[in-house]
């Protein structure tokens, strides 16, 4: 039998984890990057349980794992410095099987390249759909400046401002701006040691974190009109807004190379999808959902989105079967996922005096109570399992940090 043959639209984490997954269980695998080269969008990802579980499916578990920071003690803090709750990393590795950790996305990009043969990965290719096909006849078809690639199916990885979602479902209203935007920044080691934390303020907020090569990932996040830019540059930007908070805030800022400071506006689809599939063509990661970064889950979903396809969609199989079994699965969970960011991000947006002291009060008695309370947050989120269990070296048990 003549091996099927898939086409992703973009190489985003969603997209390569998504051919990674499918080149392993018998696809030939076809990337189409219209970037110049495959350096990651971006600074850092966070890495929870649900996303290790499906890492491990694809035996990328470890490696990643010993890559990346374990998130230790840490917590929450006001920007005069006051501690409003405290992070039990070990309750947060008990309760969901796993700990959070952090790599930088260039790391895990490398990692799921190098599991791909040498020629799947086409950059400088941008690609339209031209026919997402029928699951019982025509092939998909994708347009390319070196010409049209016909495909078994196609698979749309190309981001919130997705051309294939449009394609797919071009009624559907599209993303909405969140009301605020985001800041990224990695920085050498400082030379004072810190504990890692994330601040809330008045309509902003600061998060600064260890890699595990000693480097200082950060990240801002603020209410702004949609589309601002500072006109003396996003450094200078971030020093007004954060330059005042408490240390290592600042150092951290003046560290920062000013080329080098990502700032993006937050997109959401706050209005579900109808479907993540038409035809031989579906969607995954921010194509399909893209979500607010408040509960850190936007990369952790579009993995577990490419885990999810791959278990339905195996060469040979029915594959109209296949991607509606994804889209049952992948739609409700998502679309719940993403209004929960929006809510959270909702707090952060905060800008009256009186409710963000109600705000902190309630943070810091939740605290106080134990971290249960604040673990539930995570429910059913953090705590998710694969379809299939075919997991690499490590178990729940064995899920610590490296000695």
């Amino acid at each position: 039998m003549e091996q099927p043959h898939v086409v992703v639209i973009g190489s985003g984490i969603g997209g390569l984890t998504a051919a990674v997954a499918l080149h392993g269980c018998g696809w030939q695998v076809t990337v189409l990057e219209r970037a110049a080269s495959l350096e990651p969008v971006g600074a850092a990802i966070a890495l929870a349980p649900n996303a290790h579980r499906a890492l491990d499916v694809i035996g990328l578990g470890d490696e990643i794992r010993s890559l990346a920071a374990w998130q230790g003690a840490g917590g929450m803090r006001n920007p005069g410095g006051r501690w409003l709750s405290r992070m039990d990393s070990a309750a947060a590795t008990e309760r969901f099987g796993g700990p959070i950790v952090l790599l930088h996305r260039a790391d895990f990009v490398d990692r799921l390249v190098a599991r791909l043969p040498g020629s799947a990965v086409r950059t400088d290719a941008a690609a339209e759909l031209l026919d997402p096909g029928t699951v019982d006849g025509a092939r998909a078809v994708v347009r390319t400046a070196a010409g049209d690639i016909e495909a078994d199916l196609v698979v749309g990885a190309d981001g919130i401002n997705s051309g294939v979602r449009g394609a797919l479902f071009p009624a559907h209203p599209g993303p909405t701006y969140a009301g605020f935007t985001t800041w990224r920044i990695v920085v050498p080691a400082t030379e004072r040691p810190f504990v890692p934390h994330e601040t809330w303020g008045r309509g902003a907020l600061w998060g600064t974190q260890p890699l595990k090569d000693g480097r200082i990932y950060a990240y801002g996040a603020a209410v702004a009109p949609a589309g601002a830019h500072a006109a003396d540059g996003e450094k200078a930007e971030l020093l007004r807004r954060f330059g005042s908070w408490h240390d290592p805030i600042p150092s951290i800022i003046a560290a920062a190379e000013p080329g080098q400071v990502l700032r993006n506006d937050v997109h959401q689809l706050i209005d579900p999808l109808p479907s993540f599939h038409r035809g031989r063509t579906v969607l995954v990661g921010d194509s399909a959902h893209a979500m607010a970064p408040s509960l850190g889950q936007g990369g952790n979903q579009a993995v577990e989105d490419a885990i999810v396809l791959t278990h339905h969609v195996t060469p040979g199989g029915d594959l109209g079967a296949g991607l509606a079994a994804y889209t049952a699965d992948r739609l409700p969970r998502t679309s719940a996922i993403v209004r929960k960011a929006a809510q959270a991000a909702r707090l952060m947006r905060l800008t009256s005096a009186p409710a963000v002291a109600l705000r902190d009060v309630l943070m810091s008695t939740a605290s106080r109570l134990g971290p249960t309370l604040v673990l539930r947050t995570f429910d059913g989120i953090a705590d998710w399992r694969p379809p299939q269990h075919t997991y690499a070296a490590r178990t729940k048990d064995t899920h610590r940090p490296p000695r």
